[in-house]
């Protein structure tokens, strides 16, 4: 389906726009997995409070794994297979520890979504570069959920 995109080149337009997307689903897939292993282990005064900005933002994540995997099937690329596959093409650091402190916790994933709008502008320069205006628009959106996000980790810490 490389007629999707606009572009004098469709397959270097897919392999581009595909090697740019397929990291960016590994580190959303990280991200989610960092964001509800927080919200499990969060602690302190403020639980209720984090516990549940915690759940939404993993939720508002994860719903976009589905459709960063879609977009990249529909402009004629793969995406990722496994955890694996994941684990290479992720750049979001994991956190194993076991006890991290809620602020800690909320200032992690502040940078991690400001890290993943940063990934969302560079994929979205790509995008822009071969006129697949179908992707740009669904990573505008993306980047104004990942900053909103952000904007609530940073004022939660302050």
């Amino acid at each position: 389906m490389s007629n999707a995109i606009l572009d004098n080149d469709p397959g270097l337009a897919v392999a581009d726009i595909a090697d740019h997307l397929n990291p960016l689903l590994a580190d959303v897939f990280a991200l989610y997995l960092k964001t509800r292993n927080f919200h499990w282990h969060i602690s302190g005064p403020h639980f209720r409070d984090y516990h549940l900005m915690l759940d939404e933002q993993s939720l508002q994540i994860l719903a976009m794994t589905d459709d960063i995997a879609e977009r990249v099937r529909k402009i004629g690329g793969t995406t990722l297979h496994s955890i694996g596959e994941i684990a290479r093409l992720q750049r979001l650091r994991d956190n194993d520890e076991i006890d991290v402190a809620p602020q800690t916790m909320l200032r992690e994933l502040h940078a991690d979504n400001l890290k993943l709008v940063e990934a969302m502008l560079d994929a979205h320069a790509i995008c822009d570069d071969h006129a697949d205006v179908a992707t740009a628009s669904l990573l505008e959106n993306w980047i104004d959920e990942a900053q909103r996000r952000a904007w609530f980790l940073a004022e939660a810490v302050k």
